[in-house]
């Protein structure tokens, strides 16, 4: 089945002085290759290619890979905009448009954003959506808590940060659990916290579970001993230096330093922190 939006064996069924003509083996519908390519290609070859819908809603084809394909949410740049839409690079040689009523701000040319990729069957056409919640899901019920994920920041509200939850869902990042500054358009590893009553996804950026709380712990220790038993990384240090060294919060390193300090492993000072032999 022809999958427009997505990557699909397509073979050469005829040449033009502008290109190619393509088809696929469950279509009859014509698809046309007009861009350079590198090498020559032989009539009844096979190529993989993006298969788009064209400016007049023609079916195209590019060999370049894409930099989002339908049904995925990905950072891309506004390369400008209009009173009717904004357009976006998307790899491919004519830029993706989003409508206007597809976006959940406005869009400013020059800046990044997630963007979803969808088919509009009514218009015939791919087009992108900067408004996600009608194409992603808010219900966590296949999420496990400590599950480790993928994030697009996509959102910020008085709570905390909106995310993309591995292409497919979105949750929330808690301003108390987003321990360094988030953009939107970042993307970053973050775990599942808990799943909701009402179904709703907490995320956090580091572990929160003993799983996490261990693997600090033997990571300070670690530390410590690479470096002479001494370090200068205490719990009066910076939020931005502990996160530099360790990848986490200042409250999270504070715990794991009050663990090993009531195990006795480690001795604390406002200076230093000293490893016990």
């Amino acid at each position: 089945m022809l999958k427009i939006g997505q990557i699909n064996p397509l073979k050469v069924v005829g040449e033009f002085p502008f290109g190619y003509q393509l088809s696929h083996a469950d279509d009859d519908r014509s698809i046309v290759l007009t861009e350079e390519v590198e090498q020559p290609l032989a009539v009844d070859s096979e190529v993989m290619a993006m298969v788009y819908t064209g400016e007049n809603g023609q079916l195209a084809a590019s060999l370049a890979p894409p930099k989002i394909l339908a049904g995925e949410v990905k950072v891309l740049k506004a390369m400008g905009v209009t009173d009717f839409a904004a357009f976006f690079d998307w790899g491919l040689p004519r830029d993706l448009m989003v409508p206007r009523q597809n976006q959940a701000m406005p869009v400013n040319q020059g800046m990044v954003y997630p963007v979803y990729l969808y088919f509009d069957e009514p218009t015939g056409r791919l087009l992108g959506s900067t408004k996600l919640h009608p194409f992603l899901s808010e219900n966590g019920i296949y999420f496990k808590a400590g599950q480790e994920v993928e994030l697009i920041v996509c959102g910020q509200t008085e709570l905390g940060y909106k995310v993309v939850i591995n292409q497919t869902h979105l949750g929330l990042v808690f301003a108390s659990d987003a321990f360094k500054k988030l953009r939107i358009g970042d993307q970053t590893t973050g775990f599942i916290k808990q799943i909701r009553e009402d179904g709703k996804i907490d995320v956090a950026l580091q572990q929160v579970n003993a799983t996490g709380r261990d693997a600090l712990q033997q990571a300070i220790l670690d530390d410590l001993e690479a470096h002479g038993g001494f370090s200068t990384l205490t719990d009066k240090s910076p939020p931005e230096e502990i996160y530099a060294h360790f990848n986490v919060s200042k409250a999270a390193y504070k715990r794991a330093l009050g663990a090993l300090y009531k195990q006795q492993k480690i001795k604390l000072d406002k200076q230093k922190i000293t490893l016990v032999e």
